[in-house]
């Protein structure tokens, strides 16, 4: 299992770079709607190091809708995961093609960022929240859900 996401990880940090050498790669018009199970987080900061919990030692919730909408050749809209990503129009990383979805945004600062990337086969979904980036002190709190979909080709 640890194995498993150690290697989701990593692929989902190759997506991600990859994806900055082309900020906007939207291959075809999709309209997915998922409800999604938390399995884990885990948490980077002055307390945590990286540490691991899983989903029932936490109070977060489960998302109930989540959506993603994509119109070639540049448009995505995202609902449901967070309401930073929900207000966000200007996603500065938007891939979207048969095997995934990956987004990421700043704030203005660029002193705050969230993630995500979802494999539409599988349903897995990893959402990377970024505090302080600009800090010597940055805090990571990344989600690992396990999604079921409901997909309509738009």
């Amino acid at each position: 299992m640890i194995k498993k996401n150690f290697l989701v990880i990593i692929i989902s940090l190759l997506f991600f770079n990859l994806s900055f050498a082309k900020d906007i790669n939207i291959q075809e018009n999709i309209n997915l709607s998922f409800e999604c199970k938390l399995e884990k987080k885990i948490i980077k900061n002055l307390e945590y190091n990286y540490k691991t919990f899983l989903a029932e030692e936490l109070d977060d919730k489960d998302l109930d809708k989540f959506k993603i909408e994509a119109i070639k050749p540049e448009k995505l809209l995202i609902d449901g995961l967070s309401s930073f990503l929900s207000k966000s129009e200007k996603l500065n990383v938007k891939v979207v093609n048969k095997d995934v979805v990956l987004f990421k945004a700043f704030d203005q600062e660029k002193n705050y960022s969230e993630s995500a990337i979802i494999t539409r086969k599988s349903g897995e979904l990893i959402h990377e929240i970024t505090k302080n980036v600009k800090s010597e002190n940055s805090e990571k709190y990344i989600f690992f859900y396990s999604c079921g979909k409901k997909e309509k080709k738009v």
